[in-house]
């Protein structure tokens, strides 16, 4: 279909502290490279932006280096931890602000949603402000009347059209900021975090319509969120950044696994507690955890047919009455699987180990998080999210393994069902 957004060696820095470099020279120097059309001479002391370490510079590369294409009626979803650069991308494209280095090529008109009342003038009422949105966005007033009943629909504050938009809530916000981005006619829709501040209902809303705008309309979207199943629900495309850089960019389902094993990298291995600074409280602390075969051995392979344990060691150090032992297994995209409680019936201070098996064929060939939390019928003492990552393969010894479809099961779960002919 052809480039509609062409990003080529994108950078932006951004001056930490004060603005000015420390003396009138360096200043003076600065002024004359920008009226020259060169680049700043003292942005090459600064660094990548790293958010964990410590800067040695009073300047931050949010961006550095970018380069990628986007296609028509590509849903591409903009993927990293905060601090990586995706919100700042957003804003350039956007023509928010303008990069330090590079350039963005840009064919059509777009329409962001970069925060709650992008465009919004709190005085007017939500019936102008939706006039003025369009404005900004290049529509003219007969195609803003067009489209109004609709967005008013959509939005769902039809009560409160007539209502200054100061009044509204953040939900209120959203709700009509994003019915005007997704209705006006633009050919590029640019959404960031945005949509979290709205209900459970306003949200899955926004998702179908934003597919149908990608699918049926063939109109371009850039969507930013950390909810991992909204993204490649919608999406097609990723880029995945991190520290300003471009990791990756590719296909939606590869990119999101990307960024979730580089966040669960350091949780692969089994649980052990530090003992300078142990998980718990002055009645119980957890002591470690780890995945084990029948025999009590460290598992090294868990298969579709394997049976396997969660062995929970934790000690308690003040009497307590009934601790209950818990754990949650979700899927890698967070999407939770099941969740367990057991009730230990013991409360004497020490050492205690126990062990929770799962049985075989029933998770499938994908990868999990594992939760756990120990509490009793005060608040939970001790709840550690994501401890352990694990992975379920498909088992090449199984007698009843069906070739045809080997990794296309769907599901998180996988039990072995008995069927009866009748």
């Amino acid at each position: 279909m052809g480039s509609v957004i062409k990003v080529e060696d994108l950078s932006k820095a951004y001056q930490l502290g004060d603005f000015g470099t420390g003396t009138i020279t360096r200043d003076f120097e600065r002024f004359m490279a920008r009226i020259r059309g060169k680049e700043d001479p003292f942005l090459k002391i600064g660094e990548v932006n790293d958010r964990t370490t410590k800067s040695q510079s009073d300047v931050v590369w949010s961006l550095k280096d970018i380069n990628f294409d986007i296609e028509q009626g590509d849903a591409v979803g903009i993927i990293g931890r905060n601090g990586a650069g995706k919100s700042t991308l957003l804003k350039i494209l956007s023509r928010v602000t303008a990069p330090t280095t590079g350039s963005v090529k840009i064919k059509g008109r777009i329409a962001s949603l970069l925060e709650v009342g992008t465009g919004f003038h709190p005085e007017l009422t939500g019936r102008e402000n939706i006039f003025l949105n369009g404005a900004i966005l290049g529509m003219r007033k007969a195609e803003i009347k067009r489209k109004f009943d609709e967005i008013v629909d959509f939005s769902g504050v039809e009560r409160y059209i007539d209502t200054p938009v100061k009044r509204y809530s953040s939900g209120m916000y959203v709700r009509l900021a994003f019915a005007v981005a997704a209705h006006l006619e633009s050919e590029i829709l640019v959404v960031d975090e945005v949509l979290a501040v709205g209900d459970a209902e306003f949200q899955k809303k926004c998702l179908g319509k934003m597919g149908d705008v990608s699918q049926e309309e063939g109109r371009t979207i850039l969507f930013v969120s950390h909810n991992m199943l909204a993204v490649q629900k919608l999406c097609t495309k990723g880029l995945l950044l991190a520290n300003g850089q471009l990791i990756d960019d590719g296909d939606i389902d590869g990119i999101c696994e990307q960024y979730i094993n580089s966040n669960n990298q350091d949780l692969r291995s089994n649980f052990l507690a530090d003992d300078t600074e142990p998980i718990g409280d002055e009645y119980v602390k957890l002591l470690s955890m780890k995945l084990v075969d029948s025999s009590l051995e460290d598992v090294k392979d868990i298969y579709v047919t394997t049976r396997f344990g969660f062995l929970i060691e934790y000690e308690i150090t003040n009497d307590l009455h009934s601790p209950d032992l818990s754990f949650l297994i979700s899927s890698i995209n967070e999407d939770k699987v099941f969740h367990v409680v057991h009730e230990t019936g013991n409360y004497t201070k020490g050492r205690h180990k126990w062990v929770a098996w799962i049985p075989e064929n029933l998770l499938n060939n994908m990868e999990y998080l594992f939760t756990v939390g120990i509490t009793t019928s005060n608040p939970v003492l001790i709840h550690v999210q994501h401890t352990i990552v694990f992975e379920v393969h498909e088992d090449p010894e199984s007698p009843t393994r069906n070739n045809k479809y080997i990794g296309k099961m769907h599901g998180t779960v996988r039990p072995h069902i008995n069927w009866q002919r009748l």
